[in-house]
Order: structure tokens, then C-alpha cells, then sequence
């Protein structure tokens, strides 16, 4: 596809999708964002992305945001026959397990009936174009929590057969335990699929790890890593949920998702499914990470523990990178745990300053 793009983002805000706005907006790309800022219903005042949303308008000439809610399927069809876009970028979601549980309608149509709704404008009036979607490693449900564990000192690991390598894309999402967060996200997931498969179209599924970047608006519910530097930057007391602490998971920067994007939008697939996060290399514990932050970065994390686990949470979970790798190999991560880690407690401590 030469020349300038269109480019369609939905969760426009938020961690990747801010992300992607501003790389397809350097590349000279036309950008239009959704987002209404749902995040702050759902989180609050720390989940609020508004500020995120003034930098982008006023910072890229080529961005222009939209503010409406995708569950509306008139609007977007109106704003997919209008635009016309040749990528469409899906980050838009309801995140946290456990606020699904408040209200599963809303959760459930935010991440399913919403991607049904983008998927089948999509296919109605840019069947041509490439549809990338940000899925989630929960999709897996708990099932990784029964492959073969070990436990060390710091953390759990893998057993001989997966150990270094991680979850494949061929595990089973069946017969186990997701949260609802993690059936409205495989619901979407499949359907991804199906619209790649079964109608032909340039769809793409990744199913996240933990998606990372000094950007990120975590809260307690959502943002693992991110949320770990907050409070060991602000001094803000930490709850570690079960499993001792040695709960393992991998990282991955959202620069780094935006490499694998481009990477099929380039060579696009049909309802192709990629995990995606840091694999080994970037994996660590609670534990680890905060032996990490006293030991490289002189931060002492005010931390407590609550012996009972989040439910379904899993105990160890990084991606297996191998087939994203084979498909593209021009991929790699850019950015290692201490770079991220680096990044974000630099980005915290200035945003700490400014707000003094």
C-alpha cells in the first residue's frame, strides 16, 4: 500500500493506541482516534486519559479525535463510510477482570459487540484494507496455571517443555476458567478470526502479555508494571495478591507492539493469531521486580501481601514469540525489562515534580 494512509485507531488514549497515533501521525499518515474516555468510568480519576487526548490534538496537525462510544453501530458505520480507512487499529477495551464482575452487560458489549461492530463496517466499506486487533493473553483463561510449574526462590517457571519458550498459540482456550473480562475478549478474539477466515479479510489477532510503556494510566486493576513504579516512586503502599509473590509475567513496550503491527500491516495474513509480549528475556516476578527496583534503581516499594490470588489470575504466563518470529522475521524487541523500567521511573519521577 503506497503512499499516505488512512489510519483508524480506537482507544486512541490509551497505552498502544496513543502509541500508534503518534507513529502513523510521524510517518505522515492522516490518523482519526476514538475515544471517549471510558477508562475513566471504569478506574476512575487514575484511569482518566483527557490529558492524553489535549497533547495529540495539539501536538499532531495530522490527528484528528473523535469522542463516541463504538458501541454505537450507527457511528461507526458512519464514521467507517466516511473515512474510509486503510488500517484500522483496535485497542479500545474494557481491561480489568475483576470490574467486569461489576458489570458484565457493560463489559461484554464494550469488548465483543463493539469489535462486531467495527469488524462489519470494515467489511462493508474497506474490505481491501488490514484490520488489527488487540487481544489479550487471558483468552488462554487459567489454563497455563496447569503445563507443568516449578518454584525457585523468586518465582514460579515453567517445567522442561515450555521453560524458556513460554504459552504457544496452541493452547487450548476451552474448558477452563477466564473471568468474564476473558470471555468478552475471546469472544471478540474469534470473531477477528472468523472475519479473517471465514470472509477472507486482512485481519490480524494479538493476544497481548503485558503491555507496558511510562505513557501507561495503570491503576491496582490494570497495569501490572506500571503500577508497581508508581508506588515505589510516590511511596504508595503496594498489595501483592497471592502466589508469594512469585507470579510471573512478561513485558513487553508498546513501541515494540507497534513494530509487530507494522510488520503485518505489511505483509498482512487472514485471522492470523500472534502472542505477543516479552517472552523470556523480559519475564519477571513481583519479586524479581521489586528486587530490581531496590538493587538497579535505589526505590524501596512499601509493599504488603494478600494470600488470597485474584481468581483466575495467572501464576506463570509469557508468550512464545517463535511464530510471530518466523512470520516476520525482521521483528525483534527493542526494549529490555531494565530500559522499560528505566523509562518509566524517569517519566514518573518528572510527572511526581511537576504535580509538587
Amino acid at each position: 500500500m503506497a503512499g499516505p494512509l488512512k489510519v483508524l485507531i480506537t482507544g486512541s488514549c490509551g497505552l498502544i493506541g496513543s502509541e500508534a497515533v503518534r507513529f502513523y501521525c510521524g510517518a505522515g499518515h492522516t490518523v482519526r482516534g476514538i475515544d471517549n474516555n471510558l477508562r475513566r468510568y471504569f478506574f476512575g480519576a487514575g484511569g482518566d486519559t483527557s490529558s492524553v487526548q489535549t497533547r495529540l490534538t495539539q501536538e499532531l496537525a495530522n490527528y484528528e479525535h473523535i469522542s463516541f462510544d463504538i458501541r454505537d453501530r450507527k457511528e461507526v458505520d458512519h464514521v467507517f463510510s466516511q473515512f474510509q480507512p486503510d488500517l484500522v487499529i483496535h485497542t479500545a477495551a474494557q481491561p480489568s477482570h475483576d470490574w467486569a464482575a461489576k458489570e458484565p452487560f457493560t463489559d461484554f458489549e464494550v469488548n465483543a459487540v463493539a469489535t462486531l461492530n467495527l469488524l462489519e463496517s470494515f467489511r462493508k466499506h474497506t474490505p481491501k484494507g488490514v484490520f488489527l486487533f488487540m487481544s489479550t493473553n487471558k483468552v488462554y483463561g487459567d489454563a497455563p496455571n496447569f503445563v507443568e510449574l516449578t518454584e525457585t526462590k523468586l518465582r514460579y517457571e515453567y517445567g522442561p517443555e515450555l521453560m524458556g519458550k513460554g504459552i504457544p498459540e496452541t493452547m487450548s482456550v476451552d474448558q477452563c476458567l477466564h473471568s468474564l473480562f476473558g470471555a468478552s475478549k475471546l469472544s471478540a478474539d474469534i470473531l477477528c478470526q472468523e472475519y479473517g477466515r471465514y470472509f477472507g479479510l486482512n485481519v490480524g489477532v494479538f493476544r497481548g502479555g503485558c503491555l507496558t510503556g511510562p505513557q501507561h494510566a495503570s491503576v491496582e486493576l490494570h497495569g501490572f508494571l506500571s503500577y508497581i513504579v508508581k508506588c515505589a516512586v510516590t511511596g504508595k503502599p503496594y498489595t501483592i495478591f497471592g502466589y508469594k509473590g512469585k507470579q510471573v509475567r512478561d513485558q513487553i513496550h508498546s513501541r515494540d507492539v507497534i513494530r509487530a503491527f507494522e510488520c503485518f500491516r505489511k505483509a498482512p495474513r487472514k485471522g492470523e493469531v500472534y502472542n505477543l509480549g516479552g517472552g523470556y528475556r523480559n519475564s519477571a516476578s513481583v519479586l524479581e521486580i521489586i528486587g530490581m527496583l531496590k538493587d538497579k534503581f535505589q526505590l524501596t516499594l512499601n509493599h504488603s501481601y494478600q494470600e488470597q490470588a485474584r481468581k483466575g489470575d495467572h501464576i506463570c504466563y509469557y508468550s512464545d514469540l517463535t511464530k510471530l518470529k518466523q512470520h516476520y522475521p525482521s521483528f525483534e524487541l527493542t526494549m529490555s525489562l531494565e530500559d522499560i523500567l528505566s523509562e518509566m521511573i524517569h517519566e514518573m519521577r518528572s510527572v511526581t515534580a511537576k504535580a509538587a
